[in-house]
């Protein structure tokens, strides 16, 4: 089997204060990108990539297409010094899906850029108009988070919303149940149950008003069908084949479960031998070693992890 060489993009979380920058201040075609990103959202995004502030960054409507920014902005870099092997398969979690659709042609990145704004826009005002939360379950089996779920949530929503790695299962939910979920999380063995600072209960039935929204935005989008470079879906681990099933996909998404460690698996399987995390931070190589210890992955996320 020839190896395969995948592209693996981050999603919301993986933000930090000064990212891109030094690619930036480097890198004419960094540059380009992030001046690009100012032009179209006549915002100063790429200002608060690089000085914040924190909180600001950290916001659900300017984290995902900075986050989107900063990832293009590497990946390009990349590609004009002739530092990476073409993808064959591309993936992104949650927010980084977006990413990895751009990085396989399928959208462009002014149209990519849009799109994670708006997502951004609606999942917080989804999030504003309800209560909710999510908590990262530590070294509990899928079942016993499953029935952790059930008798936390008391009638209220409680649910799986991302699937990261072995012993790592992110809830969702009413904030109420996610407080009783924590509290609940040591009787059926965890590790730990770590309340996460998100605005919401993302990936579960309250975003549905984002949904809509989203689906409004991606039909007035031009979307391709994958041709040389394969994109896999969160939402079943399987390859997109039509635009349609894109649009269905990213969707889908917003109100369900992110299956980011069957995925990976799916690609291990079908021959995915080197991969390249590329964007902010070290999330995707982390969960990575946690899923397969064997797998070759490359964090690209500053100017210093070119440098032989």
């Amino acid at each position: 089997m020839t190896v395969k060489t995948a592209y693996i993009f981050p999603g919301q979380g993986a933000q930090l204060v000064g990212m891109g920058k030094d690619f930036y201040d480097a890198e004419p075609v960094a540059k380009e990108i992030f001046d690009k990103a100012d032009r179209i959202l006549g915002s100063g995004l790429a200002k608060l990539c690089f000085e914040g502030p924190e909180e600001e960054l950290n916001s659900t409507t300017v984290s995902q297409p900075a986050i989107f920014a900063t990832s293009v902005a590497i990946l390009e870099t990349l590609k004009a010094k002739g530092r990476i092997e073409p993808a064959n398969i591309t993936a992104g979690l949650s927010l980084g899906e977006y990413t990895a659709l751009y990085a396989a042609g399928v959208i462009s990145f002014e149209d990519g850029l849009k799109l994670v704004q708006r997502r951004g826009a609606a999942m917080q005002a989804a999030a504003d108009n309800s209560k909710g939360s999510m908590v990262s379950i530590i070294g509990l089996e899928q079942d016993k988070v499953a029935q952790l779920c059930e008798e936390a949530a008391e009638g209220q929503l409680l649910s799986c919303a991302n699937f990261n790695c072995p012993g790592q299962i992110v809830i969702t939910g009413d904030i109420d149940a996610c407080k009783r979920a924590v509290g609940l999380a040591e009787k059926y063995g965890a590790m730990k149950a770590v309340e996460l600072k998100v605005a919401g209960a993302f990936h579960s039935q309250l975003m549905s008003p984002a949904a809509e929204e989203l689906k409004k935005a991606l039909a007035a989008t031009n979307i391709k069908a994958p041709s040389d470079i394969a994109v896999i879906a969160n939402v079943d681990a399987e390859y997109y084949k039509t635009s349609e099933q894109i649009s269905r996909g990213l969707v889908k998404q917003l109100t369900g479960a992110v299956l980011w460690q069957k995925c990976m698996e799916k690609l291990l399987a079908d021959g995915a031998g080197k991969f390249y995390e590329i964007g902010p931070n070290r999330v995707l190589t982390g969960l990575m070693k946690r899923i397969n210890r064997k797998a070759d992955v490359v964090n690209v996320s500053s100017i210093d992890s070119l440098k032989d």
